[in-house]
């Protein structure tokens, strides 16, 4: 299947490699008080851009930014594609809690869609967090592999918290084909895509 959409001359994609406690935002909505929060502004983007979806505050990983318009409606409007994230657990679930997350779990009466789940055997090598995640030390923890092909708020943890294992940490390592691991970028850092690596994004 050609890809359905094509990077137009003289707009710019971004890829950003999200930090943990970073706003998807370019302003803060501070109440007072409030502790000060990073937003996008902190990163020297290009004046133009926007983000292209979104991350958690607390969730790290790929994020797109573009002026161009047209890629929020064809990621968010258009066919499905699929984005791919490394979630780390609390305990190690059961075929059955995978099953589960496979099919579709009831969130606020709603089922998700099919997902595919996979649980690894290893470590995935990533970076490590700014902050240290919080667990309990008699508790053990396991990564999974998932992919969804929708995004509702806040998705992937709400769904591993219903099957009985809340998310430690979040990192979204893909969307479509384009692969966090093949861009070359440490956490905080951005660079422009190429006309291929738009494509890919839409593979």
């Amino acid at each position: 299947m050609k890809p359905s959409f094509r990077p137009a001359r003289g707009r710019s994609y971004i890829a950003f490699y999200k930090p943990f406690e970073v706003l998807c935002q370019f302003s803060e909505e501070k109440e007072s008080g409030e502790e000060k929060k990073t937003t996008l502004a902190a990163f020297d983007f290009p004046a133009s851009v926007y983000p292209v979806g979104r991350l958690d505050y607390d969730s790290e990983g790929l994020l797109l930014l573009s002026d161009d318009g047209r890629m929020t409606r064809e990621l968010f409007e258009g066919r499905e594609h699929p984005r791919t994230y490394l979630v780390q657990v609390e305990r190690v679930p059961e075929a059955a809690q995978l099953l589960q997350l496979e099919k579709g779990v009831l969130l606020q009466g709603v089922k998700t869609r099919p997902a595919k789940v996979k649980l690894l055997t290893d470590e995935p090598q990533i970076e490590e967090r700014c902050k240290p995640i919080r667990f309990r030390k008699s508790v053990p923890t396991a990564w999974l592999e998932l992919t969804l092909w929708e995004g509702k708020n806040r998705q992937v943890r709400r769904m591993t918290a219903h099957v009985g294992h809340p998310t430690l940490r979040l990192l979204r390592v893909s969307i479509g084909q384009l692969r966090l691991s093949d861009l070359g970028l440490k956490c905080g850092q951005w660079r422009s895509l190429s006309p291929e690596e738009v494509l890919k994004i839409f593979a």
